[in-house]
């Protein structure tokens, strides 16, 4: 379902005139970056399932204050680097990449066993976007080793030209735009920013858009994070799942 919101071009700064284009833009959509889990891929919860392993490993136990103080911050940061995220929680770097080497040991694990799929729909949605002639770039929040094992185990590794992961992008992931930045450089798919869509699921997708000047941010209601968090942040339209962006972009014009 799309959210109404026709002038979201404007109030996210892209530089709308008036028209839905941008001076010296095509008006067209030519690069369609999209996030991974919570909105192409469907993981039933396998983020916090791999925090908790991690956190164990540091010495917090499910069950205490602390244990649920820092989970609320897991859930709150959906999208961010996740290296980020344990930097914030645990302080120095060395207990950080310890937590975060043990949280990708983790999620790597349940990949590995089967416990993801694609969200229904979204390989067909990519494979189409790619079929009209626009650039489609995978990004995420997790290291390039479990980007990597979530691609080989739904048999993506060629589905799209160009995946990302925060250290792609020089190492800052969500909520900063290097990342859409990153897919706007290296694949040189549009003459501007405002040719490029940004779809995510979580609030920090939509933060990361917005920064990018994205000239269309859509949140996906498949992931963390409900519609009117997704707008609050800056989504323009919010979908039940990736598998209305073609329809979208078709019903808009782009």
């Amino acid at each position: 379902m799309s959210n109404d919101s026709s002038n979201s071009n404007d109030s996210n700064g892209n530089g709308s005139n008036g028209n839905g284009s941008t001076d010296g833009e095509s008006n067209r959509i030519g690069l369609v970056v999209l996030d991974m889990a919570g909105t192409t891929v469907a993981d039933g919860g396998l983020v916090e399932q791999a925090f908790a392993a991690a956190a164990e490993q540091l010495g917090v136990s499910p069950g205490t204050a602390d244990f649920d103080s820092k989970l609320d911050y897991v859930r709150a940061t959906m999208g961010e680097s996740k290296i980020s995220v344990f930097r914030h929680l645990f302080g120095d770097e060395e207990r950080a990449q310890q937590a975060n080497a043990a949280f990708e040991k983790a999620y790597g694990e349940q990949v590995d066993g089967g416990r993801i799929a694609e969200v229904p729909g979204a390989r067909a949605t990519i494979e189409k976007l790619t079929a009209e002639g626009r650039t489609v770039v995978l990004t995420t929040g997790f290291a390039r080793v479990t980007q990597d094992a979530i691609l080989a185990a739904l048999g993506w590794q060629d589905l799209v030209g160009l995946t990302l992961c925060p250290a792609d992008a020089g190492g800052r992931g969500r909520p900063y735009p290097d990342m859409v930045l990153a897919a706007f450089l290296r694949t040189g798919a549009v003459a501007g920013v405002a040719d490029v869509a940004v779809v995510g699921d979580t609030s920090y997708d939509m933060v990361s858009g917005v920064r990018a000047g994205a000239g269309l941010v859509a949140g996906v209601l498949t992931g963390a994070h409900g519609g009117d968090q997704l707008v609050a942040h800056g989504a323009g339209h919010v979908l039940a799942s990736v598998a209305e962006l073609p329809a979208l972009l078709t019903e808009l014009g782009r």
